[in-house]
């Protein structure tokens, strides 16, 4: 795979760092931002932050209908919050892909907001991460 695959909005992620231990995470605000970048939206207290800014090595794993891919590389901070949350700009340096012929991937990790107001901050994170992609 020489390309990131563009896949829903509101697929769920998973995040994995180093700085020590591994550590992963799910993220919910994740866009593709061309073929070798993701913008990741992280909440300021995440300790995963906290990671990336001593170890920008990580990786950001996709399971979203018709996609099984892992992107690896390096995390690039933006320094100003964007509507509640910290921009992560990974620049893709290897895509591991890991459909098979013999299963098709047929959905991801599904959530939803049982707030309102979660449901408007996470809206307005998307749109403000959305400017951040281009």
């Amino acid at each position: 795979m020489d390309a990131l695959p563009e896949w829903p909005d509101g697929t769920v992620a998973v995040l994995s760092t180093g700085g020590g231990a591994p550590h992963a995470i799910p993220v919910s605000l994740v866009r593709r931002a061309g073929p070798r970048s993701i913008v990741l939206g992280l909440a300021p207290r995440r300790e995963s932050l906290a990671r990336l800014r001593e170890e920008p090595r990580c990786a950001v794993t996709i399971l979203a209908p018709g996609h099984a891919f892992t992107a690896h590389g390096s995390a690039q901070l933006i320094d100003e919050t964007a509507a509640g949350v910290v921009p992560a700009r990974l620049v893709v340096e290897r895509i591991q892909d890991h459909r098979h012929e013999t299963f098709a991937m047929e959905g991801g990790a599904s959530f939803r907001w049982t707030e309102e107001e979660a449901a408007r901050r996470d809206a307005e994170a998307r749109a403000a991460l959305a400017e951040v992609a281009g």
